[in-house]
């Protein structure tokens, strides 16, 4: 397994996993549940999902919208265990033992503390934030 600092190094020169940021919706539902929530919602999926020896529809099971940790999970690369191995030095093809698990959740967690920082606009165009009347 690899150092966070070390893969967090690596991650903020992939282009396409700097173009991962929470939306709007997101946002608010993590200001709204917490980030200790949202965390462990992330252990609950991580789990179901990415743990088992070979998770079903690996590869293609974390959406990239919906919920704040399927988008931590592709900015952070532990969306499968392809990504996995590659960015975090996970072996795939054996079940995430507690270690492991909570390396990933660490990395979901690290990345929605900071992403938790940043000042969500309204899209262009969007009615959001104008008055009703």
């Amino acid at each position: 397994m690899r150092d966070l600092d070390a893969v967090f190094g690596a991650l903020s020169k992939s282009a396409f996993r700097r173009r991962f940021k929470l939306g709007a919706r997101e946002l608010a539902y993590m200001h709204e549940k917490g980030l200790a929530e949202v965390t462990r919602h992330a252990r609950e999926l991580i789990d179901k999902r990415l743990a088992p020896q070979a998770p079903p529809n690996d590869g293609k099971q974390t959406p990239f919208r919906g919920h704040p940790v399927f988008i931590a999970q592709h900015a952070t690369a532990t969306c499968c265990r392809s990504c996995l191995a590659k960015w975090h030095g996970i072996e795939a093809g054996k079940m995430l033992d507690e270690a492991e698990r909570q390396h990933v959740v660490d990395a979901i967690g690290r990345w929605l503390r900071e992403e938790g920082k940043r000042e969500v606009k309204p899209r262009r165009g969007s009615r959001q934030g104008e008055l009703p009347f």
